[in-house]
């Protein structure tokens, strides 16, 4: 049994999205991220789609690896659309069985919710989709350079950020052993009673965690071999440097956000 990780997975491709400053690329993709909550009509849910579909055409990303990326958390967002769906009271009745009701509002919540956070999520998907780890730890350190002078351990924060994307396809690759193993053993995730499955998930978490805190004294002793020091000054074997092209990234999502506050 093998775990399909598509999520956060980095794909390599010759494009302009890939070619920006990682700094650039977080902050328009935070930026699109916090302005879709302030999606309320149709229109500026098409606006905030075109700009989405003109992203991942520049990144020359498949259209079915970007969905393949999003599907868990597409697959939330529905199920979160049905709870919108059934318990906004608020609206003209629509349609009603027994205590089951959906009205214009509940109807418009569970639509518009949902697809305005899809805007978000495929925007956080190609940063991770375009930008390696190691870019993102760069970009993440920079951005949290300035809160270093007020105390802020940020170098440190970049660090865990960065061990927390290595370990995860570490992680994911031994979650499929161990329930290959527990399979082989009987314990199966898939069959049994729900008790029975139960004690075969709390069987792969025990061993999972065993894992992690192995990883993390492994890893702690490497550090510790190779005297690192948090905090420490250090240069960088590629430097950021802002160039035109992240200008002008930065400067057209800016004007999506004035389009969006325009219409609306």
């Amino acid at each position: 049994m093998a775990l399909k990780l598509s999520f956060g997975q980095y794909y390599a491709t010759d494009s302009i999205v890939h070619a920006l400053d990682p700094r650039a690329k977080a902050i328009c993709a935070v930026t699109v991220m916090v302005s879709v909550f302030f999606v309320h009509t149709p229109v500026q849910l098409a606006i905030g789609y075109a700009f989405a579909l003109l992203a991942v055409v520049l990144a020359r990303i498949p259209a079915s690896k970007v969905l393949g990326s999003i599907r868990g958390v597409i697959f939330v967002l529905l199920v979160l659309s049905v709870f919108n769906l059934f318990l906004v009271n608020t609206g003209d009745v629509l349609w009603q069985l027994g205590f089951l009701r959906i009205t214009t509002d509940s109807l418009a919540a569970a639509l518009l919710y949902s697809l305005r956070l899809v805007i978000g999520v495929i925007m956080g998907a190609l940063v991770l989709l375009t930008t390696t780890p190691a870019q993102l730890t760069d970009a993440f350190d920079a951005l949290l350079a300035p809160l270093a002078r007020i105390g802020l351990p940020a170098h440190e924060i970049a660090m865990v950020f960065s061990l927390m994307l290595r370990f995860i396809p570490t992680l994911a690759d031994e979650a499929s052993a161990v329930m290959d193993a527990q399979t082989a053993r009987g314990g199966s995730l898939s069959e049994g009673s729900p008790l029975h499955r139960i004690r075969a998930v709390a069987a792969v978490l025990v061993a999972l965690l065993a894992s992690s805190l192995h990883h993390a004294n492994d890893l702690s002793r490497a550090l510790d071999a190779r005297c690192y020091e948090g905090g420490a000054a250090r240069t960088h074997w590629h430097p950021l440097r802002m160039r035109v092209r992240d200008w002008l990234a930065l400067v057209f999502t800016a004007t999506f956000v004035g389009g969006l506050i325009l219409v609306g």
